[in-house]
Formats: C-alpha cells, sequence, structure tokens
C-alpha cells in the first residue's frame, strides 16, 4: 500500500519497549518509524523531492553554524530520540550542546539516544497534519526542548517554541533567530 499520510497504529496497551521499538527500526529499515508519548506508532511516507530539498538546507544552515562554533551536534531526521515523556521521535533537524551530548554513553550515542534535543525543525509537508506535528512540537517541550521552529510553507508562517512561553507564530518573510540556544545564528526566510 503506497500512502502520502501516516499510518497510526495505538500500541499503548501493547508495551512496546525501548529495546523492542529499536529492534523493530532495525529490520524495518526501509521504513521511518516513530512512536509518539500516547504509544501509537507512527509510520510516515517519505518526503517529496520540495521537502526533501527543504530540510536539507535547514539541516546545511545549522551545520555550518555549527562547524564555526563547535558548540554541539547536529543530527538529520534519520536520527530517533527516546525522549523523557515516552515518546520516540525524528526531528528534520535537531541540535544538541556538547556538554549535554557527552554526557551520554558511548552505546546510547549509537543507539537511539535518550536524550531531547536543545533545539528542533519541523518542516511541514504538504501532506502533514498541522495538529499532529503541532502535538509532536509540544511532546518535545514537555521533554525539555529549549526552542524549536515549526515551518509551515502551506500557511507561510513558522510557529516558535519555547521552554516556558507560549508559543509564538511569525508570518514569512522574517528572520529568526538562534537566541541564547545558537548563539549568533539568525535565518532569513523569504515566502515559499
Amino acid at each position: 500500500m503506497i500512502t502520502s499520510e501516516p499510518v497510526i497504529l495505538n500500541l499503548k496497551n501493547v508495551g512496546l519497549s525501548d529495546q523492542q521499538f529499536y529492534q523493530l527500526c532495525q529490520v524495518n529499515d526501509n521504513w521511518k518509524l516513530e512512536q509518539t508519548a500516547k504509544g501509537e506508532l507512527v509510520i510516515m511516507p517519505p518526503v517529496g523531492a520540495i521537502s526533501g530539498n527543504r530540510e536539507s538546507d535547514f539541516n546545511g544552515y545549522i551545520w555550518l553554524w555549527n562547524r564555526e562554533t563547535q558548540l554541539g551536534k547536529v543530527f538529520s531526521s534519520s536520527t530517533i530520540f527516546l525522549l523523557p515523556n515516552g515518546g520516540k521521535r525524528s526531528p528534520d533537524v535537531a541540535w544538541i550542546a556538547n556538554a549535554r551530548w557527552e554526557a551520554l554513553s558511548l552505546e546510547e550515542q549509537e543507539k537511539f539516544p535518550p536524550i531531547c534535543p536543545d533545539f528542533v525543525i519541523e518542516l511541514r509537508s504538504r501532506t502533514d497534519s498541522l495538529s499532529q506535528l503541532q502535538e509532536k512540537m509540544q511532546e518535545y517541550l514537555n521533554s525539555g526542548l529549549k526552542l524549536g521552529w515549526l515551518i509551515n510553507p502551506q500557511n507561510q508562517n513558522i510557529e516558535i517554541y519555547r521552554q516556558n512561553q507560549p508559543m509564538e507564530i511569525v508570518s514569512l518573510p522574517t528572520t529568526l533567530s538562534g537566541e541564547n540556544i545558537l548563539p549568533g545564528f539568525t535565518l532569513e526566510l523569504s515566502v515559499f
């Protein structure tokens, strides 16, 4: 079955452990899998070329900034993080400060790290549900995320998520700041 929307299976009464989820991902490496904090297994379809190109650009911007500053580690959308609230999530772009990353054991770093990124970008593709992405952003916040951007080309805006603050919506075009999480980083975004 080919679909452009995620398939969601309710597994909350099944009790899929972190290790079982890891093994499930390893034996189904052609699928992009996530698990919500509510226990739902999300089978994500591949993104189209436009979304894939945008995602690659955003990852590149963060990587270039980090190459200059050496303040942390940058991760692609292929990386799954075991969030403290039980979610197993894979943001489009993620960044973790060095001290937090280095506190993990080598085994934790090699598998799905049990840590919430300090910064994430989620890019809404044409077929993504906005409400599901907003729930995902809230999961990150509940797990310790410091700064997150939900980039929404369909609505021509960005939702900015910060710890202990209400979500802020800014319209495109705009310039985003990494604030004190990604010091000195700015991203100019025009209309998509």
